[in-house]
């Protein structure tokens, strides 16, 4: 089901899972750097309709951790076999075919397709590198799906295009969220306070600030500090080079 994994540590949906399908691919390379942009989305089931070359070297190559996938990838002769038993099948093609399905941007049909997955598997389906889908292998799917491009240039890369179509559907299924850092151990207001006490101290000491006319340093200051958002680690360090400059007679204050 959609959403499945969203701690990073296990497949973002259970199998039947979706699949990717290339048909007629002409270039090994192809074939490796699109398992590779499949796996970095929790996607791993690949289907090749009579590829040209496979298993290949150079798919080997440019598939980097991504063997599992072309391991488990299946050769089919025809693209009616790989898509039985799919729920639904969406062919991406930048261009506009007057009998095919109206296209869609990806993006506003990604959840669609995302949420077809809790009633079985869901195919995304791309064409070859030099002449893309056939309208009637475009038409052997139920949705037409277009990537935004410039329309000077429209068209990406096979592996390209699998990237961003397997980005988009996890991320319509809110498969992943961002690594997340350690927690902080954020500077107090009494940290800051005390760190705003000494700085202005050795400011006046040193001759920079003169407390009679301190115009609005004051105030600056304490923007500056806020906008840092200090942690607890950084403020120790800044005490410490305020240590330093006063042993070296830069200036003089109160210690903490």
């Amino acid at each position: 089901m959609p959403g499945a994994g969203t701690d990073n540590t296990k497949p973002w949906i259970d199998v039947p899972g979706p699949v990717v399908v290339l048909v007629g691919p002409q270039m090994g390379e192809n074939i490796g750097a699109a398992a590779r942009a499949m796996r970095t989305m929790g996607i791993t089931e690949l289907v090749l309709v009579s590829p040209r070359h496979f298993p290949h070297d150079e798919a080997t190559a440019l598939a980097a951790g991504a063997a599992d996938v072309l391991a488990g990838a299946r050769v089919v002769p025809m693209l009616t076999e790989a898509l039985s038993g799919r729920v639904l099948a969406v062919g991406f093609s930048a261009r506009g075919r007057d009998l095919a399905h109206a296209p869609r941007g990806w993006r506003e049909l990604a959840p669609e397709a995302a949420a077809a997955t809790a009633d079985g598997p869901v195919a995304l389906v791309f064409g070859n590198e030099t002449s893309g889908l056939s309208n009637a292998e475009l038409l052997a799917c139920q949705r037409h799906a277009c990537i935004p491009a410039d329309p000077a240039y429209p068209s990406l890369n096979l592996a390209a295009a699998v990237q961003v179509a397997c980005y988009e559907l996890a991320l319509a299924a809110a498969a992943w969220r961002a690594p997340q850092r350690p927690p902080r151990a954020r500077a107090t207001g009494a940290d800051l306070e005390a760190l705003h006490a000494r700085l202005q101290a050795m400011l006046v000491a040193s001759g920079f600030l003169d407390p009679r006319e301190p115009g609005r340093a004051d105030e600056r200051l304490r923007r500056l500090a806020a906008r840092l958002d200090l942690e607890k680690e950084e403020v120790a360090i800044l005490h410490g080079m305020l240590d330093a400059l006063a042993r070296k007679g830069t200036g003089s204050a109160p210690g903490r």
